[in-house]
This record gives C-alpha cells, structure tokens and sequence, in this order.
C-alpha cells in the first residue's frame, strides 16, 4: 500500500504561488482497517441488448461527459476526421468549471504543459474579449501558470468548437447502462425527453468524471482512500452579486493588514480564512452565526467578466458526513451544502464591509466532486510516478501539480522542483478487458494518491485531447484503442510527444 500526503502549505501561501484559487486543507478521521481498502462498485446489470430501443445515434466515436476532459476529447476526435456524438446530461458543457463554479484553474507547474487544444481554447477565450485573470506574465494561465476562465463565455466557446469540428452534442441525457458483446462495448443507453435510447460507436469515451460508462461495461474500478476507505470531501460552491468590491478590500487591508490583493489588478480582489482573519470567523462561529463546519474553509475571488460579484470557493462540505459514491449521501449533502451557504451570506452581509447589499445570485449546479471512482488500466499510476518524475515513451501530457488530497493525516515528505515534471501515460486511459473503450479525466486509472495530481483540468483536458486523437487514428487505421502504441503516431499528429 502506497503511502498517502498532503500539501503542507497555507491556501494563500498557495494562491500567493499560483496567482489563483487552491484548495489544500488537510483534516483527520481514523476509519477501521476493515474498511479502508479501495473497493470495487457492482453495477446492476440489466440486459438492455435485449430491449428493443430506437437508435439515436450511430457514430465513429461516442464520448460520454461534456466537461474539460470530454469536450476536448469530442472535439479532438471530430478535427481528425471521426463522426462523433458527445452526450452531456445537463444543457451546457464545461462540467464542474461552469455547472459547479470551479473556476480557478489549477496550475500545473510544469513548463511545456500546455497541449494545443488548450492553446487554442486560451485564444478563442481572448477573442471574446475576456482575457485570463491572474495569469503569470512568463508563464501561460492554463498551463505553467494559473487562472479563472468565465463560465458563460466558456460554455458558449465549448459548443462552437464542437459545431465547428462537426460534434453532434446530445444535451439533457443522462448515461444509464451499456450494451457489451465479448470485450466490446456495442452502445450506450442514454434517457432522453423522448425516453430510452441506445448511440452505436466503434470507440466509446468515458469522460463522466465517475467511470460511470466503465462501471457499466464491466471495466475493473476502485474508489476512495486505501487508507480511509473515503473519498475526497465535496464542496457546493455560490455567487454573491451586489458587492462594493472597493470597499470589502479597504476593510481586510485595514483589519486585518492585508496587502496581497493590492498587489493585484483593481478589478482582482479575494479573501479567505487564514491565520490573520481565522479569529474573525471563530467569532461568527461563537455568536452561533457560523458553524465549526461553515469554517472549515472559506475562500471568495472576484469573477473576471462579473462586476460587483464574487465566487465562493466554498463551503467545503464535511469529510466525515458525505460520500460521493454513495447516491443517498450525495442527495443529502446538497440539502446540507445549501443551508451552510445562507449562513456564510448572511454572515458576509452582516460583518463585512461592502456586503450590505450583496445576495446570493447562483449556485452551483454540480457538487464539486474531487474524486470518487477510478479504473484499473493497463498502466496504473502511483505516487511514485509522480516523486520520481516517471516520464514514458507514450506520455500523452505532462503535469507537476502537487498530491492535493483534503482528507488525510500527515505532510508531503516531497514537492517536485521548479522544472520537474511526471507524465502520464496513454496506457493509463485504456484497459485490458476492453478494447474499445477509453477513459479521460479524473476517473483515469490511478491510485487515490495519484489521482491527487492529476484531476486538475488542464491535465484533463490535455488526457481528453489525446484520446480524441488516439480514437481516431485507431478507427482509420482499423487498431483497437487498447491495443494502440501513442508513441506510433507521427510526432506531428500527437497532441504530445515524450522528450524522454
């Protein structure tokens, strides 16, 4: 069993690093050995071969999850020529970055990141005249560096990259089974308004975050801590609109000596609990304003292309309560996520200056899932990959983000240097069992520790490109995705290409 870490630095100390928002608090909760295995999640198999169903669709490519990973996997596959469908369960593509107001983008602090989809994004991102916050001048926002996209424009430049790539998106259809014949996965069953219906493929992406596809075409998975047997906690995040942003930053820069957003562009101000102003929220928690919960971390930044509003990084909902596997415990953590972010508003309004009119004026859509299942592919990837920078011939990106787990005791006994990177591996998207099957994104086959690392967006983003592309090239050269060698494309058609 691998051992697991935390980040040992302060979120601001983080935010003063990235120059965007960050999450890093560690917390404890022995859980018995008997139930701190990953475990593996059984699927209730029903046999949807056997039903008549109309067919939707009938594609080169089925990519199922219209978030970062998915988008740029629909997109990808569609530029190389691949009829493509992209099935996304809510109305609007962007996943957790616009559905659950996860905007800051993680940095991934390795120079040369950035893959070309991603590039592009950046400039169609400009072009709307919304240009990166907080990006560092030397480094791209998205990559080596950090920054906030805004979700409205990012959802709309989402759909017009998939509409010009040729992307039929089915929007509003939830993935609900798999129909499998031998180590083949023949189609998937979507519920539409128009009820039950299947979409053939000859490669099927899973980019649902959850594995969800791989779980129901019997792919080999795990979820949680191997040494808690938890997932990662979930945060439900909000916007409050109506803020005197000005005056809010006057008041932490004179009660608190706050200078780090006065080094920042004027229309750039955040505030969070850290060592000057935790007394400030304990105080909330004693006058029973606030709960020990409500503070286990409070973050807001000001949203690039929204005056006057900023997001809530927040609430992180409590560890010890909520389950993001467990369907019941996911339900019930809404209803409690809901009720901690009235009390943080009302606390907001009634103790910081600028707040007087402000009002909570959206709330996410999504629970901000950090991890929960996970395949088990022909490569397996651990914490050692990323302590001992393990770079592999067929690396379909690379990141050094750090192991960012919320839910463990102990301290990171080592952080990769300025220049030092790992990758990950194409084999880590596909598996044995399955031949035409890929996954990209979160639920990529690694360990709860490594997955730590890797479930930032630009490193999924960039794990989606690849398996657009690697999908294609398989179906033109008549290869099974399992079976493709990434290191065998033509350097110039790979989105990226090892330097060993």
């Amino acid at each position: 069993m691998e051992p697991l870490f935390s980040i040992p630095m302060s979120r601001r100390n983080f935010m003063k690093l990235a120059g965007a928002a960050v999450a890093g608090t560690v917390l404890g909760g022995a859980v018995p050995r008997a139930e701190a295995e990953a475990v593996p999640s059984p699927m209730t198999k029903v046999d949807f071969g056997a039903a008549e169903l109309p067919i939707l669709f009938t594609a080169d490519v089925c990519v199922v999850g219209g978030g970062s990973a998915g988008t740029a996997a629909a997109v990808m596959a569609g530029r190389r020529g691949a009829k493509t469908v992209l099935v996304e369960r809510s109305i609007a593509l962007g996943g957790l970055s616009t559905q659950g107001c996860v905007y800051p983008c993680m940095p991934t602090f390795a120079y040369g990141s950035d893959t070309p989809y991603i590039t592009d994004l950046n400039k169609r991102m400009e072009g709307q005249g919304i240009a990166p916050l907080l990006g560092v001048e030397t480094e791209t926002f998205y990559g080596g560096g950090a920054g906030q996209y805004a979700p409205d424009y990012l959802s709309y430049v989402y759909d017009e990259m998939c509409a010009e790539a040729g992307v039929d998106i089915l929007y509003d259809a939830a993935l609900v089974g798999a129909v499998t014949k031998g180590d083949r996965i023949v189609s998937c069953v979507v519920q539409t308004v128009e009820g039950l219906g299947l979409i053939l493929a000859k490669v099927f992406i899973d980019a649902t975050g959850d594995a969800l596809l791989s779980r129901f075409a019997g792919a080999p998975v795990e979820r949680g801590s191997e040494k808690t047997g938890r997932n990662q906690p979930m945060s439900l995040r909000f916007e409050m609109s109506g803020i005197d942003v000005q005056k809010a930053r006057r008041f932490f820069k004179q009660e608190f000596n706050d200078n780090w957003s006065l080094e920042k562009p004027s229309y750039f101000f955040e505030f969070a609990k850290w060592k000057k102003t935790e007394a400030f929220f304990k105080e909330g928690v004693r006058r029973g304003e606030l709960t020990e919960d409500d503070i286990l971390y409070i973050q807001a930044f000001t949203i690039i292309g929204k005056p006057g509003t900023m997001s809530m990084n927040c609430p992180e909902l409590p560890p010890l309560s909520f389950s993001a596997t467990d369907a019941r415990s996911l339900s019930r953590s809404v209803s409690f996520g809901m009720r901690m972010q009235r009390r943080l508003a009302n606390f907001f309004v009634k103790n910081i200056p600028g707040f007087e009119k402000a009002q909570i004026s959206r709330t996410a859509t999504q629970v901000g899932v950090r991890e929960s299942w996970r395949i088990k592919g022909k490569y397996y990837m651990t914490a050692q990959d990323y302590f001992e920078g393990r770079h592999f011939p067929d690396a379909v990106c690379r990141t050094a983000y750090p192991i960012d787990i919320h839910d463990v005791d102990g301290g990171m006994s080592k952080k990769l240097k300025k220049g030092e990177y790992y990758e990950i591996p194409y084999n880590a998207l596909v598996t044995k069992e399955l031949s035409n099957l890929m996954v990209a994104g979160r639920c990529a086959s690694g360990s709860f520790s490594a997955q730590a690392s890797f479930r930032i967006q630009p490193t999924c983003m960039s794990m989606g490109e690849a398996a657009g592309i690697a999908a294609a090239w398989g179906i033109s050269h008549g290869v099974d995705v399992n079976a493709l060698r990434w290191e065998e494309i033509p350097k110039e058609q790979r989105s990226y290409v090892s330097e060993g």
